[in-house]
């Protein structure tokens, strides 16, 4: 790549370029609306929507997405939404606690817990904002952090959703990024006393999650993407959650599809195939795709991001 093709790309307000969002989402013949919410523990939540054109036809169902760690809705993890949105989705979703646009410290996050209480108030929101919306199909959708969340919502609500999409889900995390023996007891230890401490040594997952070099360059563009190291409270705490998913993966009984690279060394596809194997739902699907990395949806060739895409689209079409 040409030094002339890279400033190029260091001067994009958006991933897709300079085009305004307004602008943008008229050629790609979607709406999208974006607020604060004020979640019921006084939490000012950022919100995005993608929406369906034409207004007036229903869309085919609700889509509830949770992005994952250090990420946030308004960059990159946009292009999903947008696909789906094209293809008469409504999707929905907030940045989490201490992530994008909303309150908190940056990547901290004390308890997923709370995440999942602000998620589902919020969504829950939508419906009562929204009457059309209650009798149409609800999907979960989550990326890596966002997975093992989604998991979360489904133990705590599996009445409110028709099914979940797990992308690279969190389940466990990888012994290729998790601190080794001691450290992780250490790390514990310490953050009793200075949980938001950013000193945990982890690789850059950026360059762990994304294959093509000029999508990489994209991705660390994002403005609101936290660059740092993680905090000492936020990786025990998933360090917690992981263990806890990892031991109910016999606990879900939704539909499900669960998709993830072969090549992912930031959340294991080992446990994807135990998450499908263990899990007690009789309509379960899995994709695992050979010589992909973490970043499914985004960071691998477009022809790769294609068929991806098209695994989740055929799958939204046979649930609808």
């Amino acid at each position: 790549m040409g030094e002339e093709q890279k400033q190029d790309l260091q001067n994009r307000l958006h991933y897709w370029g300079n085009t305004t969002e307004e602008d943008y989402y008229k050629t790609q013949n979607i709406r999208s609306t974006k607020s604060f919410y004020t979640s019921p523990r006084g939490l000012s939540l950022f919100t995005r929507s993608w929406l369906p054109l034409p207004t007036t036809i229903p869309p085919r169902g609700l889509i509830f997405m949770v992005h994952g760690y250090g990420n946030d809705i308004s960059w990159t993890f946009q292009a999903t939404p947008i696909f789906l949105a094209q293809h008469g989705f409504a999707c929905f979703a907030l940045d989490l606690q201490g992530h994008g646009q909303s309150q908190g410290l940056k990547a901290y996050v004390p308890n997923v817990n709370d995440i999942v209480s602000d998620i589902l108030s919020f969504f829950n929101f939508i419906l009562t904002q929204n009457p059309d919306y209650q009798n149409l199909p609800k999907f979960l959708f989550g990326e890596s952090m966002g997975g093992a969340i989604c998991l979360l919502i489904n133990f705590h609500n599996p009445r409110l959703f028709s099914g979940a999409i797990l992308i690279a889900p969190m389940c466990k995390i990888s012994d290729k990024v998790k601190p080794r023996w001691p450290i992780p007891g250490i790390l514990t230890f310490v953050s009793r006393f200075a949980p938001t401490l950013p000193i945990v040594p982890t690789a850059d997952l950026l360059d762990k999650s994304v294959k093509v070099q000029q999508k990489k360059l994209i991705a660390g563009m994002n403005p609101m993407r936290y660059k740092g190291k993680p905090r000492l409270g936020t990786v025990v705490e998933l360090l917690r959650v992981t263990d806890y998913v990892s031991n109910r993966l016999c606990d879900v009984s939704k539909p499900f599809i669960v998709l993830h690279g072969s090549a992912d060394v930031v959340t294991d596809p080992d446990m994807s195939r135990e998450l499908f194997e263990k899990a007690k739902s009789d309509d379960k699907s899995i994709k695992i795709y050979d010589g992909m990395m973490h970043s499914l949806l985004f960071g691998e060739t477009d022809e790769n991001v294609e068929i991806v895409r098209c695994d989740i689209l055929a799958w939204l079409n046979d649930h609808c």
